[in-house]
């Protein structure tokens, strides 16, 4: 791929630790039998990063935090509206990105009632005024910098969808031999005498190293990534999940949190080779003609690049329709009467999703599309298959194009078509028709064309 400019503008970072109190209620996994944190692995993380062209601009705010999904999307709406009033923002200028851990704490307010659930209140309190603070403080910061992008690659990421040899159902596992996008993302926040201020990772794997058996709250592999990139960088690292509905690493589902800085370690050092692969910020290679000797010598050197100042935010609605998915009635009815701890907490999960899109046959859900100079990023809240971010990314070539999973809420999974003729866990967990992935996928491309046609 190319290497696209990115932004010249004022840019402010910040990062707040987020991490809970020993004793919240985490439980992520079905098959946990435990409901509370009982320790910490890594500390998890909210950074911010702001982007303006003037200082008295209204900011495109990004935030990131180390937390895993949104049970209930009413709670999402609370804190997002919240950042958003205290900021004075209007809604199509702030992204807040979940890395999507499933070693993280309880962020569901209707689990007040459960072991460590009396926690989650003022630990949810506590990420509006932290988020609210990082923003306050990123752009109190700002400074004149230039984000500069870069293609990568880490194979870290599997096809994490393994036919079952024993029934006819896909399992959620490592499939080897299957393809699997393994495109890393790299940005770089600089001043121009090259002094990092923050990077940028957008990486698609899901984060489910340790699971049902680990009972320590971890951001999984992203903790030691982000480790890795700050200690050779000595400036925030914000990672952005991307479409990795059917990515994962190789090896998970352990309780081993050596694993997952294991995993960390490898993403954080193809950061660091991406990073080490730029040139200059504001700078890139120019064909300067031929020198004659033992072979014609083609000769590329550096040179200045006007880089872009254009910063546009844009919100959209995609009008998915629902297949054949039980009501809310029907749901709670079913979930009162099961005694099966692994089936009710599916049926929990399937009654917020049917209470998130309500009980009609269609659900409008909110796409989020920035133009940051010359790159392109795109946020929005369901768990799409890798082929969404490769198609933007094959039809805008020319340009860095961020795609994200989990942003601003979370629903259910956009598998690809042909997937629903199986048994396999994203198709049964959706309640997305067949051909919602399309429909993503077209109205991202005629939102990203019209944007930059304005």
């Amino acid at each position: 791929m190319p290497s696209p400019s990115g932004f010249a503008g004022l840019i402010g970072v910040c990062q707040n630790d987020i991490t809970p109190p020993v004793g919240i209620y985490a439980r992520n996994w079905g098959a946990a039998t435990h409901d509370v944190a009982e320790g910490i692995h890594r500390p998890l993380t909210l950074t911010c990063i702001t982007f303006q062209q003037h200082s008295s601009d209204q900011p495109l705010v990004l935030l990131g935090a180390d937390l895993g999904w949104w049970k209930n999307s009413e709670h999402e709406v609370i804190l997002r509206h919240a950042i958003l009033s205290q900021l004075s923002l209007p809604e199509q200028n702030l992204m807040f990105c979940l890395s999507h851990t499933h070693a993280g704490p309880g962020i569901c307010l209707d689990d007040a009632n459960k072991p460590g659930g009396e926690l989650i209140r003022p630990y949810f309190d506590r990420l509006i005024t932290a988020s609210v603070d990082a923003a306050r403080r990123a752009l109190q910061n700002a400074g004149q910098a230039i984000l500069t992008w870069q293609y990568g690659a880490c194979n870290l990421a599997v096809n994490r969808e393994l036919p079952d040899p024993a029934a006819d159902r896909i399992l959620t596992g490592y499939y080897p031999g299957q393809p699997a996008d393994n495109t890393l993302l790299v940005g770089r926040i600089a001043r121009e005498n090259g002094e990092i201020l923050g990077t940028l990772v957008n990486y698609a794997c899901h984060p489910t190293t340790l699971a049902w058996q680990n009972r320590l709250i971890s951001p999984d592999y992203v903790g030691a990534m982000r480790e890795t990139v700050e200690s050779a960088t000595h400036a925030p690292c914000f990672f952005m999940q991307g479409a990795s509905g059917e990515l994962s690493p190789p090896q998970q589902f352990v309780g081993e949190t050596a694993l997952a800085d294991r995993y960390g370690r490898q993403i954080g050092y193809a950061v660091l080779s991406t990073l080490a692969s730029m040139e200059s910020p504001g700078a890139r290679l120019a064909y300067k003609g031929v020198v004659e000797s033992g072979a014609s010598l083609g000769m590329w050197e550096p040179e200045p690049v006007q880089v872009s100042g254009d910063l546009k935010a844009t919100l959209v609605s995609v009008a998915y329709p629902i297949k054949d998915f039980p009501l809310s009635a029907e749901l709670e009815a079913e979930w009162s009467e099961c005694t099966d701890n692994v089936l009710k907490e599916r049926l929990w999960r399937k009654l917020c999703i049917r209470k998130a899109i309500g009980d009609g046959d269609t659900a409008k859900v909110s796409l989020w599309i920035w133009q940051v100079g010359d790159s392109i990023l795109v946020g929005q809240p369901n768990e799409a298959y890798s082929g969404f971010q490769q198609s933007v990314r094959e039809e805008f070539s020319t340009r860095a194009v961020v795609v994200m999973n989990l942003v601003n809420g979370s629903i259910g999974y956009l598998p690809p078509r042909p997937l629903y003729q199986l048994n396999t866990y994203p198709v049964w967990q959706t309640p997305f028709a067949a051909g919602s992935l399309d429909l993503l996928m077209k109205t991202t491309s005629d939102t990203v064309g019209q944007l930059l046609a304005n």
